[in-house]
Formats: C-alpha cells, sequence, structure tokens
C-alpha cells in the first residue's frame, strides 16, 4: 500500500525554480533516504508533503488512514515541564483514559452514581486503554529517553533549562513515540553521541510505520533505509538500496554518461569538421551539403546530455609535508578535571608517523579538551604531552574560533599567505566553492558549511604535517565530506580526528583510541572493528563471572523463584480471566429483560458486580506488583 505520493511536483520561488517533475512514492514500512547537496530543496520537499508549503505545481497525495511526524527544530523551548512529563504529552489521550479509570474505580468504591453503567464504561475503556499500550507507555517514555542519552537524573530538568541539542533529542523522542504513520527525519542524528544513534537505528528497524530521512550520516542511511532518493540537475531520482548501493550505482551511471557523453562530443566535431572542409570548397553543391551538415548538428548538440558536472564539488588538494619522525606525539598519564567534575585520567598513548588515528567516546567524557591539550590551548592537571621532531601541527577547531568574523574570506586566506598573488588565493578559494562576489563576504556573514570550508582552507595551506581535527565533517554536506575523504587519504603526513561520522572513521581510521573516565582503549583498523569489540566486551560482561563455592546454589535458589513468580502471575492472570468471564454473565443478566422489572435481582447483581470489580482491581494491583518484581530479577 502507498502511504505517500508525489506527482510531477514543482517548486519555485520568484523566478528560480527549485525543483520540478518530482515524482515518488512511499509505501508501507518504508524508510527511504533524501540525499543531495546543501541548497537543492531536500528540507523544502519535507514542508511540501506537511503542507507547511504549496507546490508551484503537481501535488502530494498522502494515504487517508496515514499520520504524519515531523520532528519540530526548536520544540518545548520555552515549556516548564519537566523533560518526562514534557516527553510524555504525547501519550495524553491514554493519560485521560487512566484519569478517568480512576474516576470511575473511585466512583464504584463509594457506591455513587449508575453502578451498573460505570461498571459498563470501565469495562469498556479498560479494554481500549489496553488495546492501545496504555499498560506500557511509561516504561516506553523511560527507555526512549535513556536510549536518546538522558541520564535518571535529568528527567526532572524543566525543558527552558535544557541546551539545544537536548531540546532537539527531546523533540525526535516525542516524534518517535508519537505513533505516526509516516515520520519526516530532518538530520535526526545531530546532537546524537554513538550510543544514542544506534538506539536510534534499533528504533527504526524494528519501526512498524514509513519514514523519510534526511541525513548527512551515511553509515545511519545504510543501516536503516532501503531506498535513495536524490536530487539532481533540479529534479529528483531514485536508487535502490541504502546509501553505498545508490553510490555503487550513481557512480555507474555517471561512467556511462560521460562514454555517452564523449561519443556525441566526437561525432559533433566530426560534423564541424565536414562542414569546415565544405566551406574551403565553396562550390554550389558544398552549400547543399553545409546546410544539410549544420541541421545534423543542430539536431545533435540539442540532444546532447551533459553529464553532472564535478565542478560544483569542493576539490581539496593537500601540497607536501616535511616528514617526521616515528614518534609523533607522546601522551603521558594526563589528567583534567574541571571543579569536581574529572573528565579522565590516565591517559596514555602514543600517535607514529602517517597513523589515521580517530579519539572516540561518549559525549561529554573530554575528547575536545584533550585536543586542546595536545594543541597547548588547555593545560592537563597532571601528566605530560611530547611532541616529535619536526611536528608541525594543524588544529581544526570544531567551533571556527581561529576566524576573524570583521575579515573578509579573502582576507583571511590573504593575510596568512602574502606571499601569494590575489589571483592564486582566488583559485585556491574556488576549489572550497567561493566564487565571484562571495571572496569578498564577511566572516560573520558566512553560513555554518562556509565557515567550515574556509577553515579546512586555511588548513590546507598551512603545510602542517600533523593535523588534529575536530569534528571537521560538522555542517559540509555529503558531496564535501567524500571531498574531505579523498584528500585526507592521499595527506602525507599524520592526523588524530574527533569524529561522530562512523562512514567517515571506517573509511580512514587506521587505529581508534576510546577514551574513557580511566584512559584510552586501543582498537586496530575502523570502525566496524572498534564496533565488534564493544559488542564483544558487552557480551562478556553480561555473562557471570567465575562462580564462587555458593553461587551455585545462588542461581538454582533464583532460578526456583523465578518458577514460583511464574506460577503466581500465571494464577493472577487465571483468576482475571474468571473475574471477568464472572462479569460479563453478571453483565448479561442485568441486561436481560426479566430481569429489569425485579427490584431484588438488580441488587443482587449490582452488589456482585461491585464485588467482582473490587476483586479485579486487587487481582490487577497484585498482578502488577508481580510482574515488575519479575522484571527486577532478569535486570
Amino acid at each position: 500500500m502507498t502511504v505517500l505520493s508525489a506527482q510531477n511536483v514543482e517548486m519555485s520561488f520568484g523566478d528560480r525554480t527549485l525543483f520540478r517533475d518530482v515524482c515518488f512514492d512511499v509505501g508501507e514500512r518504508e524508510c527511504v533516504a533524501l540525499v543531495g547537496p546543501n541548497g537543492t530543496g531536500k528540507t523544502t520537499l519535507l514542508r511540501l508533503i506537511t503542507g507547511e508549503l504549496e507546490p508551484t505545481a503537481g501535488q502530494i497525495v498522502k494515504s487517508r488512514a496515514a499520520t504524519l511526524g515531523y520532528m519540530e527544530q526548536h520544540a518545548c523551548a520555552a515549556s516548564r515541564r519537566t523533560v518526562v512529563d514534557e516527553m510524555m504529552t504525547v501519550f495524553e489521550p491514554l493519560m485521560r483514559m487512566e484519569a478517568r479509570l480512576d474516576e470511575i474505580a473511585h466512583a464504584l468504591q463509594r457506591g455513587e452514581g449508575d453502578q451498573a453503567a460505570l461498571i459498563a464504561e470501565q469495562s469498556a475503556l479498560q479494554e481500549r486503554f489496553e488495546r492501545s499500550d496504555g499498560l506500557t507507555y511509561r516504561s516506553r517514555t523511560r527507555a526512549a529517553l535513556l536510549g536518546l542519552g538522558f541520564a535518571e537524573r535529568d528527567f526532572s530538568l524543566t525543558c527552558d533549562a535544557l541546551s539545544g541539542g537536548q531540546r532537539s533529542k527531546l523533540s525526535l523522542g516525542k516524534l518517535l513515540l508519537s505513533g505516526a504513520d509516516l515520520l519526516l527525519l530532518d538530520e535526526p542524528t545531530n546532537h546524537l553521541d554513538v550510543d544514542s544513534v544506534e538506539w536510534l537505528e534499533d528504533f527504526l528497524k524494528e519501526y512498524k510505520g514509513s519514514a523519510i530521512i534526511i541525513s548527512h550520516d551515511r553509515y545511519f542511511l545504510d543501516r536503516v533505509t532501503s531506498r535513495t532518493m536524490d536530487f539532481s540537475r533540479g529534479t529528483l531520482r531514485t536508487w535502490r538500496g541504502g546509501y553505498s548501493e545508490y553510490m555503487r550505482q550513481k557512480s555507474a551511471r555517471d561512467a556511462q554518461e560521460r562514454r555517452d557523453y564523449d561519443n556525441q562530443m566526437a561525432e559533433i566535431e566530426r560534423i564541424r569538421g565536414i562542414i569546415a572542409q565544405q566551406r574551403q570548397f565553396g562550390r554550389e553543391r558544398n552549400f547543399i551539403t553545409i546546410a544539410s551538415k549544420e541541421k545534423m548538428l543542430e539536431r545533435k548538440l540539442a540532444e546532447l546530455v551533459v553529464p553532472e558536472s564535478a565542478g560544483g564539488e569542493v576539490h581539496f588538494r593537500f601540497p607536501d609535508v616535511p616528514e617526521t619522525g616515528n614518534e609523533v606525539a607522546v601522551l603521558r598519564d594526563l589528567s583534567k578535571s574541571f571543579g569536581d567534575k574529572r573528565l579522565f585520567c590516565g591517559v596514555t598513548a602514543q600517535i607514529d608517523r602517517h597513523d589515521r588515528a580517530f579519539l572516540l567516546g561518549a559525549n561529554g567524557c573530554g575528547k575536545t579538551t584533550l585536543l586542546r591539550i595536545l594543541h597547548g590551548e588547555e593545560t592537563a592537571d597532571t601528566g605530560s604531552v611530547r611532541l616529535g621532531a619536526n611536528v608541525k601541527i594543524g588544529y581544526f577547531d570544531q567551533s571556527l574560533r581561529g576566524l576573524h568574523a570583521e575579515k573578509s574570506a579573502l582576507d583571511e586566506i590573504w593575510d596568512r599567505h602574502r606571499l601569494m598573488t590575489q589571483t592564486e588565493v582566488r583559485s585556491a578559494m574556488a576549489l572550497f566553492l567561493f566564487r565571484g562576489e562571495d571572496v569578498y563576504k564577511k566572516v560573520s556573514e558566512l553560513s555554518g558549511g562556509e565557515k567550515a570550508r574556509l577553515a579546512l582552507l586555511v588548513l590546507m595551506l598551512s603545510g602542517a604535517n600533523f593535523l588534529v581535527l575536530d569534528e571537521p565533517t560538522n555542517h559540509l554536506d555529503v558531496g564535501s565530506r567524500e571531498a574531505l575523504e579523498t584528500a585526507l587519504l592521499s595527506f602525507g603526513g599524520t592526523m588524530l580526528v574527533v569524529s561522530h561520522d562512523r562512514y567517515f572513521i571506517n573509511k580512514l581510521s587506521t587505529r581508534i583510541l576510546h577514551l574513557t573516565p580511566q584512559g584510552v582503549e586501543e582498537t586496530l583498523g575502523g570502525y566496524e572493528a572498534y564496533a565488534e569489540k564493544r559488542r564483544q566486551a558487552t557480551q562478556t560482561a553480561a555473562r557471570p563471572a567465575v562462580k564462587a563455592p555458593n553461587e551455585y546454589k545462588r542461581r538454582k535458589e533464583r532460578e526456583s523463584e523465578k518458577r514460583r513468580l511464574d506460577g503466581k502471575i500465571r494464577r493472577t492472570e487465571e483468576a482475571i480471566a474468571e473475574v471477568e468471564r464472572q462479569t460479563d454473565e453478571a453483565n448479561a443478566v442485568l441486561a436481560a429483560p426479566e430481569t429489569a422489572s425485579d427490584y431484588e435481582k438488580i441488587l443482587y447483581w449490582t452488589d456482585a458486580l461491585k464485588a467482582l470489580h473490587a476483586r479485579q482491581e486487587e487481582l490487577l494491583a497484585q498482578w502488577e506488583t508481580l510482574s515488575e518484581e519479575r522484571v527486577r530479577m532478569e535486570e
């Protein structure tokens, strides 16, 4: 079944057409990636789907049964609710049902109102509540918050006290729990650490609805999407498979288009040669041939398909750098604290020549601080840093603090390299998409992506042989990330990189250093090797340790207790079912015509229903207590 269909959609702003002839379908339980360079219209397309914008032409049709969920970028910024209360607002219908069930229970206990009507309402409402997963909404809320990286202590924070990243995570959590059939996710992995991204991947793989996802996280797209839609040349092309499969197919198509273009151009040049030759002869019959060939040339030029140019991409090219000694940087027993908060201690590591080492770890563990200590911007509490012979550090700061807001982009480069001519500077800037009047923009006027490209150009021209990079792919679109990867793979020096981009890590890494509060743990290879090592460590930790002499006895006692609880839960469930059966019989008797005229019967069966309801409440409370105890035993 089709959940969403776009038919010949066009979107223009004034005399600028952003895209046209966009056609696609999204089926049930299908996760689709939406990719393309920044500015091609990806977010605009999502806004068309939500109805926030109207297309210039064409239409977008949503299934009547489908409910739409779109991540709010600035949600709950001014809310005074706590984190957990804000998250549970998506369950307001369930909370209202729960409150009404409590009201009915109290009314029945006090003997107020029409008891038979209240019991009937309670029965129907309880069934709806359970069918809507009302018994689990609180535990699902807690699991989602923990999965997205909130700690238990954060649950009581009010939303207006959260950072922008935390509010984005809260907004994402609300969307995921909303029960929407079609999710529209615009950069959902922003502000998430690797553990939270992996939780999101698992959630989406089990998700029973559909999703359209815009993301620069190519590893994430490979894990969760089965189809890729690519904005190209002002329209949309669809490819089967995740991001890597899409790139393989696109590369094959681009190569074929280039071959076709070369063949077409060879034929065009042949016809032009014939025309030039015929003009030299200058006879009447030659003019007839010329006219015929010119018509053929016009037709060929009209049919000519120009391949997608790579001219719009960033082309990085690092100059040759001086060789260093084998030891590029040696870190010995480093520790750092801020007030009472200790980030890390006992950090000992060595970065060798030509290493492409990646520093990973949870958000807030001190990765950026460690890079700044290495660069000399911070001082460690204990320990030492020693740089090897002939080492020149080039530092990329994710906050881009090294740029000067008041300077133009051109002067930012030229002031650092006065021996370069303006032509040389502008040629270098053109490689980073600064062309025409863009070079005169003030740094303060540049977008985040433009600032990142400018900072990377500064780094490229610095001649550094040891690159220390803090989240270099932030703000870069996919094409720019791939160009950076190609450049870094050809870089002749050494690198230490902090990044959450797992695709980027997998492509470049030779070593991974995992920063923990107690030091660093090393893994050779890329992200896959690192992830597998973590999985094995988790499984090992989950296994029981070497048994103490009485461990066998304790295990048997736990198993016996579990069986006892299972038996109690089963018997309680059977008792609940029997009470429900008796309740149905009592309701049937009360509904019978012969009972309506017998006051004593009505009184008897009404009292019986009250007793049955009290027994049901008692059994449900007992079942909940036993179930929670059983869950705790499994933890």
